[in-house]
């Protein structure tokens, strides 16, 4: 058994909906740290997953199952795969957890913590266009600057909670839950 599965999350592959926002989260990784893309493969080496994912292709290949996406790839992604991607995004966000909490932060600056947001949607905003369908109303709301703010805010919350003890577990049942 990998490191990634345990008895419980056996046969328990995520919703359509699980698979999207987990995708989305692994997306605003990539927006808060610019080389995201190269330190998830290096990060998924360091975790052990090197066997299912080799490269930077096959570790994009499982985040297409996102029906979001241009290219949205069909047929079913294991539990074992999205449990390593979920490890991977919560090693990712504990290492950026300072930049999380900054982001959150009520104590900095009103001008300072609205530029930060700014860089971090603008380089989002960039992300989305690049890879995601953008005749999605899914997709259309996440660059709606008014609209889509909340929905940004809440993937910034939801990083920062997949930090540190626990975050594995926390994730993973909120991205089980359908109805989030």
């Amino acid at each position: 058994m990998t490191q990634a599965s345990s008895p419980a999350h056996l046969g328990h592959p995520l919703p359509r909906r699980g698979l999207e926002r987990l995708d989305l989260l692994l997306l605003s990784l990539e927006a808060l740290d610019l080389n995201g893309g190269e330190a998830m493969v290096w990060m998924s080496g360091q975790l052990g997953f090197s066997e299912l994912f080799p490269n930077r292709v096959e570790l994009w290949k499982r985040r297409c199952h996102n029906p979001l996406r241009r290219a949205c790839r069909r047929g079913p992604i294991s539990a074992n795969e999205t449990d390593a991607l979920i490890r991977i995004l919560c090693q990712m966000a504990d290492r950026l957890y300072p930049m999380l909490r900054t982001l959150l932060s009520s104590s900095e600056a009103p001008e300072l913590l609205a530029q930060r947001w700014q860089l971090f949607q603008d380089r989002l905003a960039e992300l989305i266009r690049e890879r995601m369908n953008p005749r999605r109303s899914g997709v259309q709301l996440l660059l709606d600057p008014a609209m889509g703010a909340a929905e940004r805010r809440q993937m910034v919350r939801s990083l920062s909670l997949a930090a540190g003890e626990g975050g594995f577990e926390r994730l993973r049942a909120s991205l089980l839950d359908a109805a989030a």
